[in-house]
């Protein structure tokens, strides 16, 4: 009578046996994925100086943890390598009221380059 009620329950809720949320076929969960991924500040048209700035920690391919700085807007995660902050710092030195940048990515791997320029 007790297994019933348990049996009956879980298949009531979203649980399992093991106390685990129930989740789709392997097909359905498959289809769904979306990996996790982390844009480029460069892929957007403009962007706000004023944009919040938050850091978060990665795996390289050899293992290895490292810390980034990122944006977040509309949803999704924009990388903001140090070297835009370093062009961006000149920026404000040179024009205080600056209030939108475009960054312009060329290169790739570890020669890539970052210019910022001002929009405003």
């Amino acid at each position: 009578m007790q297994e019933e009620l348990v049996e009956e329950y879980l298949n009531n809720t979203n649980l399992n046996k093991n106390g685990g949320n129930k989740m789709g076929s392997l097909k359905e969960e498959a289809m769904a994925y979306e990996p996790k991924t982390t844009l480029n500040i460069a892929d957007l048209s403009e962007v706000p100086v004023d944009i919040t700035i938050l850091e978060a920690e990665g795996i390289d391919k050899e293992g290895k943890t490292f810390k980034y700085k990122y944006a977040e807007l509309n949803g999704k995660e924009y990388r903001v390598p140090v070297s835009v902050l370093e062009e961006l710092k000149k920026i404000i030195k040179l024009k205080p009221t600056v209030t939108k940048i475009k960054v312009n990515k060329s290169g790739s791997g570890l020669c890539t380059r970052y210019e910022v320029e001002a929009l405003d």
